[in-house]
């Protein structure tokens, strides 16, 4: 699924100004792109109570009422500055380890425990179209989602240009059912639709490994070394977005876990499940381009040769006539048949049946 977040009826605070948070610093490094002007890091807050989305609330009461009620609140956050999410950790009693992690991103997919709290990394991917392979093109573009999860809270926290959650929060709304179990129905859907995309990704991914390998044995010869490199290099993203990923899951998929009940491991075995496939597909599409790569090198090298072949045979063919004019050229005036009424027009037989043999002869080895 694609799109941004966008916020639902939430009270509105102070102009230019999150409800939630405080206004972003001046001059604060950021490693995703910039939220327009005024824009707060958070693009929705609910509280589900029973599986069901209760009527707008203000972030800063969004937890009393998720535990006052039995249910649990869903915080969306779109990259956050380190003051903003602080602000948030020290509500939800977030540890700082974790936040951390999740205001400067760049992490590796994991799941941490926190005493009672998960705290989950996923690298989220989408496939950029083209028109073209090139050796510059970019191919996958990779996010992260961050989600902290608790006993009466979920919050996702997003990097990155794609990757949006808003129909998946949409989704997820029509199925009660689901999200009566809590809080870990979100970490479980949030997991499933990073998955599913890896999937979409591999699959594209695959059409430019087919193209290139049809342009690798074509009859016409090209230069499709560098555009390989370059899809194993975007492979490669790709690849240290979904590995890692199996371990987290099989942690939530078979070990026991306070914030995850026993009623949702079989779903998280379900994704990992999905998890492992890609991660051998996006393997078996590293393999293949491996191969893929070698061969076109053979062939390179193989042209080569048969270009070095082709220069030799037509040096050897021309040496002929050059050895010979050479010879009557040297101007000494006592050299046999130098006054031969037809030692011209024999020279000129020799030549030209000695090239003929000699063309023949290469022809016949494949040389030309």
């Amino acid at each position: 699924m694609t799109g941004t977040e966008t916020p639902r009826d939430t009270p509105a605070g102070p102009p230019g100004e999150s409800p939630a948070l405080r206004p972003r610093p001046a001059g604060r490094p950021r490693t995703t792109p910039s939220r327009p002007d005024g824009a707060g890091p958070v693009v929705d807050c609910g509280v589900y109570v029973a599986g069901r989305r209760q009527e707008p609330v203000d972030p800063h009461d969004a937890l009393t009422q998720a535990v006052e009620q039995g249910g649990f609140v869903w915080l969306g956050i779109y990259a956050p500055t380190e003051e903003e999410l602080g602000a948030i950790a020290e509500h939800y009693g977030l540890h700082p380890l974790a936040v951390e992690d999740a205001v400067y991103a760049h992490q590796r997919p994991k799941l941490e425990g926190y005493d009672d709290d998960l705290f989950m990394v996923l690298k989220t991917a989408t496939y950029v179209e083209h028109d073209r392979l090139t050796a510059t093109s970019e191919v996958v573009e990779t996010g992260e989602v961050m989600v902290f999860l608790g006993a009466h809270y979920v919050i996702t926290v997003r990097h990155g240009e794609h990757g949006g959650l808003a129909d998946l929060r949409q989704s997820l709304e029509e199925q009660p059912d689901l999200l009566c179990l809590g809080p870990s129905a979100v970490l479980y859907a949030v997991a499933d639709h990073v998955v599913d995309a890896f999937v979409d990704v591999a699959s594209a991914v695959e059409d430019d490994v087919d193209e290139l390998e049809a342009s690798v044995f074509s009859d016409r010869r090209t230069d499709d070394i560098g555009r390989l490199y370059q899809l194993k290099r975007e492979l490669m993203s790709l690849r240290r977005a979904v590995s890692p990923l199996e371990v987290p899951l099989q942690r939530l998929a078979e070990r026991r876990t306070p914030a995850v009940p026993e009623a949702m491991r079989s779903y998280f075995r379900d994704v990992q499940d999905h998890a492992i496939r890609v991660r051998d597909q996006v393997a078996g599409l590293d393999e293949l381009l491996t191969s893929i790569l070698q061969a076109s090198l053979a062939r390179t090298s193989q042209a080569d040769n048969e270009d070095m072949r082709k220069i030799s045979a037509w040096a050897g063919i021309i040496a002929v006539p050059t050895a010979i004019a050479g010879i009557y050229g040297m101007n000494f005036e006592f050299m046999p048949e130098l006054r031969w009424r037809y030692g011209y027009p024999l020279v000129l037989l020799v030549i030209v049946t000695a090239c003929v043999l000699l063309y023949r002869g290469f022809k016949r080895n494949g040389w030309l």
